[in-house]
């Protein structure tokens, strides 16, 4: 799932805090604007498997 909030790639440089915006740019200077939000796993997880299957159990 997609995060719809997005965050000034260049508010280090532009703005002395981030500027937050639903659109694909930067409302105060047009920079593009990136997802804010962090992946919220990694597909690559050596233990994933291990920790579905324990969260499996759990619910039984």
């Amino acid at each position: 799932m997609k995060s719809d909030i997005r965050v000034c790639s260049a508010w280090r440089a532009e703005h002395d805090r981030p500027v937050y915006t639903l659109s694909s740019t930067c409302p105060d200077c047009g920079a593009e604007a990136v997802n804010s939000a962090p992946a919220p796993f990694d597909p690559a997880d050596p233990h994933g498997e291990y920790r579905r299957s324990l969260k499996r159990r759990r619910r039984q």
